[in-house]
């Protein structure tokens, strides 16, 4: 039995083949340590790590291709971006109430270990926060904003132009996690005034798992939260100061950095918005089919509203992780359910007790799966409801 695979917003599946195709060409053909020495193999990986480096930089107009650095996902990012920052006892940050427990988690231990002030603003089920409401909480002591650009759990866009306008005219730092976004949705961070962007090689850029990356404006200095070898400036006892080095301590993932590669080119050859329409286009339909089966519960932007190809959704009267288990099991389709670690978006939607089920619909996604899914979703219902 071929599985249905809705469950792209945690890892896109399947990948393309030149994806696969190249991280077997890194571990065949030139599995060798970048930027470890000087013989032919270890400076062909250099030269893919750089190449990959600088089609990473291009895709989001940072024009410094050492501005850049490889992590192993999101999580890694944030956790240098925030945890880097340079903040004092009785600094600011403020975040938004749908934030991934890889932005809140950091947040709630600076305010445990450091004594910095966390304020979540609250947007509303589209994704609207006014640029009133973001000025209304500034004061002299914010000195970094942190904002999803989509919801992982309803798929809800957030006005990061407007956030990033604010933070440049305020002069407070800008970090975006584009857990969601990268791949599907265009960022510019000149255009956007983002100063750091964090996002993961293995959802919208098609590549391999244990792949992401953190952007870094020259402007920001963050402190390195890992300190090692870096294949350089090995006489310094000091970590060196040195981008990207200084940040990328231990051997890279070179593989799956090559793979990352293969899936950037496939995201560039389709166009980031003919990606989006094709998400969008799925996720409307799926949405008009959902609505229309009574005793089902969708949350999310309202349908005339353009959001990620995210729909959580509940059978009224059942469990979730039964109904994803029979999915899985009886039906072959595979998604997700429970709370996507983000247990303060679903307080924010009042789904905290019991979760959600989530589908989420990537690029190779079809109508016709989604038919079938419809069907199913109408049958379990039935059988377990009435």
């Amino acid at each position: 039995m071929s599985v249905i695979y809705f469950d792209q917003a945690a890892s896109s599946f399947p990948k393309p083949k030149a994806v696969s195709e190249a991280v077997a060409m890194a571990i065949d053909e030139y599995g060798a340590n970048p930027g470890r020495g000087g013989h032919q193999l270890a400076n062909k990986a250099a030269s893919v790590i750089f190449e990959t480096r600088a089609k990473i930089a291009k895709l989001f107009a940072e024009n410094d291709a050492n501005n850049v650095i490889f992590c192993q996902n999101t999580t890694h990012a944030l956790n240098q971006a925030i945890k880097g920052f340079p903040l004092q006892k009785g600094d600011h940050i403020i975040s938004t109430s749908y934030e991934h427990n890889s932005v809140r988690r950091p947040l709630e231990y600076l305010k445990t270990e450091k004594g910095i002030r966390v304020t979540y603003l609250q947007s509303d089920h589209n994704g609207y926060i006014s640029r009133e409401q973001l000025l209304n909480e500034i004061s002299p002591e914010t000195k970094l904003i942190v904002a999803s650009h989509g919801s992982n759990l309803t798929g809800a866009i957030f006005p990061v132009e407007m956030i990033g306008s604010v933070c440049h005219e305020k002069g407070i730092t800008f970090l975006v996690d584009a857990a969601q976004t990268a791949g599907v949705i265009p960022i510019d961070m000149e255009q956007m005034n983002i100063d750091m962007l964090a996002f993961p090689g293995h959802k919208g850029l098609l590549g391999p798992q244990g792949t992401g990356a953190l952007i870094v404006k020259k402007t920001v200095q963050l402190d390195p939260i890992f300190h090692g070898g870096t294949g350089s400036h090995s006489e310094e006892i000091e970590q060196p100061k040195q981008r990207p080095n200084c940040y990328e301590s231990g051997t890279l993932n070179t593989p799956g950095i090559a793979g990352l590669s293969a899936g950037i080119d496939e995201v560039l050859n389709k166009g980031i918005n003919n990606i989006f329409q094709h998400e969008w286009n799925l996720t409307k339909y799926a949405l008009e089919k959902l609505q229309n089966i009574d005793g089902v519960t969708v949350f999310g932007p309202d349908i005339n509203v353009e959001r990620l190809a995210v729909i959580p959704f509940v059978i009224n009267g059942t469990d979730v992780q039964e109904v994803a288990m029979i999915l899985d099991q009886h039906y072959g389709v595979a998604l997700r359910a429970g709370l996507h670690c983000s247990p303060l978006a679903h307080e924010t939607i009042g789904t905290i007790d019991g979760g959600t089920l989530r589908a989420s619909f990537g690029i190779y996604n079809t109508y016709e799966e989604i038919e079938k899914w419809i069907d199913m979703i109408k049958e379990i219902k039935e059988g377990l409801v009435g």
